[in-house]
């Protein structure tokens, strides 16, 4: 059986306008069906639902993209792994996703529409089936780390370092899903602050988020030596070491932690590009990691830190919102671009830039997940 993408997105967007009542539906749809699999689940499944079609829709949009579609989807399938997914678990998921689009999707149903959803479920079931099987024997399913480091940098920003009991291979610019002991099942995306280092360490930039379970865990309750649990490193807003182009950062708040990773290794790379980091935050007081950067700026004279500052009218430097300071520059269309931060930001920075001549192909995004 062939994909057909079109229709796939094309019933897929039926779906999307209502996308909350889907999602529901379909967890309500596995669980009747299958109740075995709902200990699998965090209690309150609001942030669970969020993900859900957060997954479906990258999945959708890239089935005529087969490099991306098997790279997020392996991704996916070796994290699964620490929830304790098994093979057999994608038949009862796979069923009631099919009901439910199947549902959502009713007045254009066709059975030529089911075969390219039943299609399309398939090859993903399949690449994140084999992707577990073939990590089981080289890596765990998930990694318990020791805190050796908690710095309070904010009232509701700190700066977390772990070591892993095992080495923790990872890429500049992914992230990890983290579990505390204080919520069990309640995993939560953190991207990866540094560059790897011989010493197996990582840092995590954490801002407590009014209801945040984890996050503010971890700022108010987590102590050193404390154990915390990490799933596999996910994401793919890498650097391009083949790359000769300057580089163009876009860092809101915490967003700063993966593209700092990325300026890690491009500096310990041994490659010269000029890199210009833009770094907003409301306050000047948010502007948690200034100190070290402006350290690293001073060791590396290609890179050119400048802060930004939104919601502070006396504040004694740039000010403005990311993706209008942006504009105020000459040309990005030859750079690489790396940007990270809320969801809204991320996408207006990359409207602008586009605009203005930026290639897609060369802008990099990711998105700070915050918890509800």
């Amino acid at each position: 059986m062939s994909l057909n993408p079109r229709l796939v997105k094309e019933s897929f967007s039926v779906i999307e306008p209502v996308a909350g009542k889907a999602t529901a539906y379909f967890y309500g749809r596995l669980f009747a069906e299958s109740p075995q699999l709902r200990g699998m689940f965090p209690p309150a499944m609001n942030v669970q639902r969020d993900r859900l079609f957060s997954a479906l829709t990258r999945v959708v949009w890239s089935l005529d993209s087969p490099d991306s579609f098997a790279a997020y989807l392996g991704q996916l399938g070796r994290d699964h792994r620490k929830y304790g997914v098994i093979a057999e678990h994608y038949t009862a998921v796979g069923n009631a996703l099919l009901a439910t689009v199947r549902r959502f999707a009713a007045d254009i149903w066709t059975e030529e529409i089911e075969a390219a959803w039943v299609a399309a479920y398939n090859a993903a079931a399949t690449v994140m089936i084999e992707a577990a099987r073939a990590d089981a024997g080289v890596s765990p399913a998930w990694w318990p780390a020791e805190v050796v480091d908690h710095e309070p940098r904010h009232r509701d920003i700190a700066v977390i370092t772990l070591r892993p009991a095992q080495p923790l291979p990872y890429a500049p610019g992914q992230y990890i899903n983290l579990q505390t002991a204080r919520w069990p099942r309640v995993w939560r995306t953190f991207s990866i602050a540094n560059a790897p280092r011989p010493d197996n360490t990582i840092k995590l930039h954490v801002r407590s988020v009014p209801g945040g379970w984890v996050s503010t865990t971890l700022i108010r309750h987590t102590r050193i030596g404390d154990t915390v649990m990490l799933g596999p490193p996910m994401g793919t807003m890498g650097p391009d070491d083949d790359s000769t182009r300057d580089l163009l950062c876009v860092a809101g708040g915490t967003g700063l932690a993966p593209l700092k990773a990325i300026i890690e290794h491009v500096i310990a790379s041994g490659r010269r590009p000029n890199i210009h980091l833009l770094y907003g935050a409301r306050t000047a007081g948010e502007l948690y990691d200034l100190p070290d950067l402006i350290r690293m700026e001073s060791s590396f004279p290609w890179l050119r830190v400048l802060p930004v500052v939104s919601d502070e009218p006396s504040y004694d430097g740039m000010r403005g919102h990311l993706p209008e300071v942006t504009q105020r520059f000459h040309s990005w269309a030859e750079h690489d671009v790396y940007v990270c931060g809320p969801t809204g930001m991320v996408n207006e920075t990359v409207r602008r830039l586009q605009a203005d001549g930026v290639p897609l192909a060369r802008i990099h995004r990711d998105v700070v997940h915050t918890e509800p």
